[in-house]
């Protein structure tokens, strides 16, 4: 019997096609462990940026799979969390945001098991289980590509406690500075908690949140990536993107994680679409999966 029901990949928390190779052991996981000096320059500046995640054929796989989910009129974006074909308060710039990729697709789904990716996550948490939070698609046009405005992530998660959070940014595009590349200000997770701007707005809304000693801090650095590899950022570290002027695309992901044992902070639901977990209770269940447990895994 044919049925129009749409497939929900959230219900699967392991990999569900084979876009990756999960490993064995211990050994097999040793190829994808960061080095000290590169946890120790996160830890220091608050970033760890040029990490291959993907081949080439994997990008064209996830950029073939984002034409057809980013279409609002077909029915997989119902699965999004949060779908907006332009989140830009520009209406000359166009900046496509979507929370919930991870539902529609095997790809979009199996980038949370990528095992590059789990493991530098796990020892950057401080070698801890890691928990999936939310993914967002960010895509930006050619020319005329919105920004994202200056800000610090953790300043939107402010429902999910303690702070033990963690933002994977990979790039289906090179980024460049021409397309709207990321730009992080070193340092800046050192800063504490400062205020919420509009996220797709003024670009410099948050000079408005800061001291005059972080204005003169503020030194942003561009993080060009070919296409393919990612940066890891803390929670509180300054970032955001210009807009796009050039003549080329610029598509990412990006991959949003706490350690196990975060708990709710609130009594409504943490995303759109999710169950509500009570205020205090940690933070599990199918739209939250467990991705890696160290414990388990290099135990075998």
């Amino acid at each position: 019997m044919e049925t129009n029901q749409l497939q929900d990949y959230s219900e699967y928390h392991q990999l569900v096609s084979d876009f990756f190779k999960w490993p064995a052991n211990k050994e097999e996981w040793e190829q994808y462990r960061l080095t000290d000096e590169q946890v120790q320059f996160f830890n220091e500046n608050g970033y760890l940026s040029g990490i291959k995640f993907l081949e080439d054929w994997q990008v064209d796989a996830l950029n073939h799979d984002l034409v057809r989910i980013s279409d609002p009129n077909l029915p997989d974006h119902t699965l999004f969390h949060q779908f907006f074909s332009n989140a830009s308060t520009d209406p000359n710039s166009v900046l496509f945001h979507a929370l919930g990729a991870w539902r529609t697709t095997p790809t979009f789904h199996d980038i949370l098991w990528n095992p590059a990716f789990v493991m530098a996550a796990s020892q950057l948490l401080g070698d801890r289980a890691v928990r999936f939070w939310h993914d967002q698609l960010f895509c930006k046009p050619a020319k005329h590509g919105g920004v994202v405005a200056w800000h610090q992530d953790y300043s939107y998660w402010t429902r999910t406690i303690p702070l033990q959070h963690l933002t994977c940014w990979v790039a289906l595009d090179d980024a460049t500075t021409e397309n709207g590349c990321m730009y992080y200000v070193p340092g800046s997770h050192n800063w504490g908690f400062l205020g919420k701007p509009e996220l797709t707005g003024e670009m410099e809304g948050l000079m408005d949140f800061l001291s005059d000693e972080q204005k003169e801090a503020f030194k942003p650095i561009p993080i060009e990536l070919n296409r393919g590899y990612g940066t890891f950022h803390h929670p509180l570290l300054i970032h955001g993107s210009y807009e796009n002027s050039s003549e080329k695309l610029r598509r990412a992901f990006v991959l949003n994680l706490f350690a196990d044992g975060t708990t709710s902070d609130t009594d409504t639901p943490l995303m759109p679409g999710a169950p509500a977990t009570p205020k205090g209770e940690k933070i599990s269940g199918q739209f939250f999966p467990l991705l890696i447990d160290p414990a388990v895994e290099f135990a075998k």
